[in-house]
């Protein structure tokens, strides 16, 4: 298959375009808009204005209603606008007409976290699953995609597996998926090895939505130097470290974060990344406390784990950077009711939070707060579950803790 090389541009200034309906109302779709800006400013795009209109459903054939997209027509034009994104994934008829009438590249969700990940990938493992990921994403677009990527190369959301000639056909694509989930199928055998080969030791999985601090956690951690950057998904490929607490052993892994609306198609070809977690004897649910909707990241989270595997196991829910929590107390006389931001931290660890006892700690990994405390319940819950694989083994707990005490 012949490939194309796409050098890096400059910065692409873009467009937000997003629905308020009868199941997002506006303050979420303000929250979806600023995590799509986000995206867009991790691939290397200026958001530059944001579009949204209150409507049913969306539009079957252009997304928004005729006249918001003329508007939208209007000011990409007046102020030269290369790139449309639209928050919820496009159709291929929707992708075809609004493509027509904007004349600029249209991105939609899905295809800006594709360019994302093809970006981030780096070991042969990540570049075959967002490969796969991508030709799936394409294969009901062919049509109208061959024709948009010979007018227009470069850039964000062109960040392809590689452009055949025009000629590539619905079977050329397919015999191309079949082959790259072979190769997946191969490299998860050379994995499935390597995890057997690492013993009987206790597997800690750190989990979470993208860009909470997981992998500034598992630096602590492990004391080494994993990747991490204030970018969404900077974390493609798991990565295992051996960790050792006091006397004991185990391997923490850092795998890829979730987030909102995550395409089908990485979540599939992604299931193989998350063997680690499958595997996992314990989670470790990492949140950022200071985030708005953290509540509703949790909940993507589990939801997605649901998806990946049913099994039950223990885990401990981590909020991080208490360092960046705030809140505005309300006026005495406000009488309204209390939002998010009037609640403190301290009134916040007395909700459902306070339930979970000891399975919630509240640390900052930049700041280090609060850092012991989570090496030590890490500490508790590994010793638990190694020794109920290893009884033979808790005289040795005990009288290490002996000679410590004393």
């Amino acid at each position: 298959m012949k490939e194309f090389i796409i050098s890096e541009t400059k910065t692409e200034k873009a467009v937000l375009i997003g629905l308020i309906t009868p199941g997002q109302q506006e303050q979420k779709l303000k929250e979806y808009l600023d995590e799509l800006a986000f995206l867009a400013d991790t691939a290397g795009a200026e958001a530059v204005k944001r579009f949204q209109q209150r409507l049913e459903y969306p539009h079957p054939l252009t997304f928004t209603g005729p006249g918001k997209l003329q508007e939208i027509k209007e000011y990409i034009v007046e102020n030269e606008i290369g790139l449309a994104i639209f928050d919820d994934e496009l159709s291929p008829r929707q992708l075809r007409n609004i493509e027509k009438e904007l004349q600029v590249k249209i991105l939609d969700r899905t295809g800006l976290i594709l360019d994302i990940f093809a970006r981030r990938a780096k070991t042969a493992h990540a570049r075959t699953q967002v490969e796969l990921a991508q030709y799936q994403y394409m294969l009901p677009r062919l049509t109208r995609l061959w024709t948009h990527l010979e007018r227009q190369r470069g850039g964000i959301g062109m960040r392809g597996p590689g452009e055949t000639q025009l000629e590539t056909d619905r079977r050329i694509i397919l015999t191309r998926i079949a082959k790259l989930k072979q190769d997946l199928v191969d490299i998860d055998k050379q994995k499935s090895t390597q995890r057997r080969n690492r013993g009987k030791m206790v597997r800690v999985a750190l989990v979470g939505y993208t860009n909470v601090g997981k992998s500034t956690l598992m630096n602590l951690l492990s004391k080494s130097e994993v990747f991490a950057e204030d970018k969404l998904f900077a974390t493609l490929d798991t990565t295992v470290r051996k960790v050792i607490v006091e006397n004991l052993p185990f391997l923490l892994s850092d795998t890829v974060g979730f987030i909102r609306k995550l395409p089908t198609e990485l979540i599939e070809s992604f299931k193989s990344t998350l063997d680690e977690v499958r595997e996992a004897d314990l989670l470790v649910h990492v949140a950022d406390i200071s985030h708005p909707s953290f509540e509703e990241q949790i909940e993507v989270v589990n939801k997605t784990l649901a998806e990946i595997d049913q099994r039950t196991r223990p885990a401990i829910l981590v909020f991080n950077k208490t360092d960046a929590f705030s809140f505005v107390p309300k006026d005495e006389d406000d009488l309204s009711p209390r939002t998010r931001e009037n609640i403190s931290l301290d009134e916040l660890k007395h909700t459902w939070m306070n339930r979970m006892q000891d399975n919630c700690l509240f640390i900052s990994a930049k700041e280090r707060t609060q850092i012991d405390s989570l090496k030590a319940l890490l500490y508790e819950r590994v010793k638990e579950i190694h020794i109920s694989r290893f009884p033979y083994n808790d005289f040795l707990y005990q009288s290490y803790e002996e000679e410590s005490d004393g």
